[in-house]
């Protein structure tokens, strides 16, 4: 069995790959971003997790430069990019429906960004062969895109991606048209993949499971506004509002003596009437009965209406 590559390290030394400031992007009277500030730093794998509409898809596309902002400052190692086209940026964007020449073979498709850069044919054919064994698709040279399944076209959009060493890769829900076994698959290999490469990798989704699962860090998005920016585990133990506590996870919001507040699922424990309440301090005990049972493979869930 291969070793898995180590995670990749994030460089906080060195000048950050993207740093966002004050950045706002209208559509007349709508705020699709509203104002943000972000820093991204080498290396590292960072996803823009939010609900529809919430200003991810748009912050994307204003650092690769399918859109110019309204205000604010796009800065790419320091450099101010705003003005600039996409393809004077050093970033690459893989987007959900692959974006593959369905006329061209599989080579050719991850080849074609160096053959618009004018890269001699030898050099061509080394980094797109080593690109195609990165994404594991060895020996699918010659095939179009319409012989491969999903999973695989996404994985040759991914090796067109990398081949041309970008600073850094974005990616707009690539998983998103992939089914459940697949998609959880993916989230592993491009991990993996990231972690080979070092390339910064800014990945946009609804998905909570897929950023807690793949992320370094990740700021969560709502009505254009960045609500909290940190590692899974600190959004997830530690969320900073009701919205992100709902969002990122599942949660229970309790209203007790004029305090809102939180509770995980699998931070409830159930007893039977007369078990008696766990001894040691930090436990807060109510009664309720049990309305609804639904089975889900692996666990069971419960909707308890408390007394």
């Amino acid at each position: 069995m291969k070793e898995a590559a180590p995670d990749a390290v994030p460089d906080r030394s060195a000048e950050p790959d993207i740093l966002l400031r004050g950045l706002v992007k209208r559509y007349g009277d709508v705020h699709a971003v509203a104002g943000i500030d972000l820093t991204v730093e080498r290396g590292e794998f960072f996803t823009l997790l939010g609900p529809s509409g919430s200003g991810k898809t748009t912050t994307l596309r204003l650092i690769a430069g399918f859109e110019e902002p309204d205000a604010g400052e796009v800065l790419l190692r320091g450099k101010d990019v705003r003005g600039d086209p996409p393809f004077a940026r050093n970033v690459n964007t893989v987007f959900q429906d692959y974006a593959l020449f369905p006329h061209m073979s599989v080579q050719d498709n991850v080849e074609y960004g160096l053959r618009v850069k004018k890269v001699a044919k030898p050099e061509r054919r080394t980094r797109a062969n080593e690109a195609l064994a990165m994404v594991r698709l060895e020996g699918y040279n010659s095939r179009k895109p319409g012989q491969l399944s999903g999973g695989q076209r996404q994985r040759v959009a991914l090796a067109r991606a990398i081949v041309n060493r970008p600073q850094v890769l974005l990616l707009d829900e690539p998983l998103g048209a992939l089914d459940l076994k697949l998609r959880q698959e993916m989230q592993i290999e491009l991990k993996r993949i990231q972690a080979e490469v070092g390339i910064t990798f800014v990945y946009v989704t609804h998905d909570q499971e897929e950023a807690l699962t793949m992320s370094d860090r990740l700021a969560v998005f709502d009505q254009g506004r960045i609500v909290q920016v940190g590692t899974p585990a600190e959004v997830y133990e530690h969320p900073a509002s009701e919205f992100v506590a709902g969002f990122v996870g599942t949660s229970n919001v309790l209203e007790r003596d004029g305090r809102r507040f939180t509770v995980r699922p699998e931070k409830v424990h159930m007893f039977e009437d007369g078990a008696g309440a766990p001894e040691g301090e930090g436990w807060h005990v109510e009664s309720g009965h049990v309305v609804e049972t639904a089975y889900a493979g692996m666990v069971t869930k419960y909707i308890v209406e408390l007394d």
